[in-house]
């Protein structure tokens, strides 16, 4: 479905920006992956797989990705803007390096990664580019203020960037995960008082009757990436489950 065609995967190694490259890497595509962490053994070994390490907090790392993927892919097809960090911080607690660090990462990165690779893109006669937002940019979790507007940035960047690249032919989507199993999200059941319940607690709001998987988000990102999505851009596409479409009962 993709082969020949060339991807850039920030925080590809991990969580999941690893279903998203093993899914890309299933149907032939060739993946960089950007982040700050070395690649474990099995994604170094790969003959597909490229790597370049990058702090996306820094300004410099559009231009080194850009940089490397142009010298070892050749250009690229297909962006994929995984990378991204939260924090759990109240307004009144958060400090505006807090603020400024999460707008770095998660919404300014993206954005001038874009600008870095979209001239590949044009070479090549177009591409896709694919962003991972949220559903907290749809609505919210206590104490998720930086992170949701994070997100809510990148939904509305993608909607701008769709209407200003289609004349390029390059598609820009977004997908807005829900809840995804990682190392994380287990983490952060095992810290609640009684796990079990809140685990089941959690699969109540799903009306699929589980929480998701990497490789969802990765299938998604494989669809939008194909020319089987030909026809969209401009779009957020919810994958969660159908959390966000049921409404709760107080009981």
């Amino acid at each position: 479905m993709l082969n020949g065609k060339n991807v850039v995967v920030t925080g590809g190694g991990r969580g999941i920006g690893r279903g998203i490259t093993e899914q890309l890497l299933e149907v032939g595509a060739s993946v960089l992956i950007a982040q700050r962490q070395a690649l474990d053994a099995e994604l170094q070994n790969h003959p597909r797989v490229y790597f370049v390490e990058a702090d996306l907090a820094s300004v410099e790392s559009p231009g080194l990705i850009a940089q490397v993927a142009q010298e070892q892919l050749g250009g690229v097809d297909v962006l994929v803007n995984n990378a991204g960090f939260m924090f759990e911080k109240s307004l009144d607690d958060m400090t505006e390096e807090d603020w400024d660090r999460m707008m770095a990462v998660n919404l300014r990165a993206p954005a001038f990664l874009c600008r870095a690779l979209v001239p590949q893109m044009r070479q090549r006669g177009g591409g896709s580019i694919i962003n991972i937002g949220s559903i907290e940019g749809i609505g919210s979790n206590p104490e998720h203020a930086a992170y949701c507007a994070s997100k809510a940035g990148i939904h509305g960047l993608t909607r701008a960037l769709a209407v200003d690249l289609g004349r390029d032919s390059i598609r820009c989507n977004a997908i807005a995960p829900g809840w995804i199993n990682s190392e994380l999200s287990d983490a952060y059941l095992a810290n609640q008082t009684d796990p079990r319940a809140a685990r089941q607690a959690l699969l109540r709001l799903h009306p699929v009757g589980r929480t998701g998987l990497p490789a969802d988000i990765g299938g998604t990102v494989v669809f939008l990436a194909s020319e089987s999505s030909a026809f969209i851009t401009g779009q957020v596409l919810v994958v969660d489950g159908g959390r966000t479409t049921k409404l709760p009962l107080p009981f």
